[in-house]
């Protein structure tokens, strides 16, 4: 039985500001001060994040519609191979051109605002909006990884969470999220051969 559409983008709002926020405060720190006065700082502020949450938020829809056309087309059998795939596409995704340039413009806040910046409070919400959008897509490949494989446990939450913060924050980062990928295409084989294994991943939603 699925929560209806409001109740789960709730608990998946409150989700993915937990987990995504730790690795935006660099950007949200660097945007504060492109404000001046103390009313207009906070104001900025919650513009900003925001238009980050209401990409994350539109996230959830799809997740959502997702799960319930997941529950109808993928037979409990078929759970191994879904896992497999998704852990394969999560890795492969690690090493594209496409994630290499999100990522980039979430390392490097004072370059993404300088060539970003919006006047005014709207534009406020929709410089957070755009920089969600990198971030969608600097991290839409673990956060599919996060839902199909980690059926949102706690435990898949912190170490997403983890790996985003080191991806964007870390100097170490590039490299780091490079392994990463590397170890779910290993992962991904071994669940392919091993089929049991994917019951370690916790239940589906």
């Amino acid at each position: 039985m699925y929560q209806p559409l409001g109740p789960f983008l709730g608990t998946w709002t409150v989700m993915m500001a937990a987990m995504m926020l730790p690795s935006a405060t660099p950007m949200i720190l660097l945007h504060r001060l492109g404000a001046n006065g103390r009313v207009r700082t906070q104001l900025w502020s919650a513009a900003f994040v925001a238009g980050y949450l209401v990409v994350w938020a539109s996230v959830g829809i799809v997740v959502w519609g997702a799960a319930i056309a997941a529950s109808a087309i993928v037979m409990p059998e078929e759970r191994a191979l879904g896992v497999a795939a998704i852990l394969l596409i999560a890795g492969v995704y690690q090493f594209t051109p496409l994630k290499s340039t999100c990522l980039r413009a979430c390392r490097t806040p004072a370059d993404f605002l300088l060539t970003h910046w919006h006047r005014g409070l709207s534009g406020q919400v929709r410089l957070g909006v755009e920089h969600g959008l990198y971030c969608l897509g600097c991290c839409w490949a673990l956060m599919a990884l996060f839902v199909g494989a980690g059926a949102m446990s706690l435990m898949w939450a912190v170490g997403i969470a983890l790996v985003v913060l080191v991806e964007k924050v870390r100097p170490e980062g590039i490299a780091f999220g490079r392994i990463a990928g590397a170890l779910l295409i290993a992962a991904a084989v071994i669940v392919f051969a091993r089929p049991d294994l994917a019951l370690s991943f916790g239940e589906p939603m």
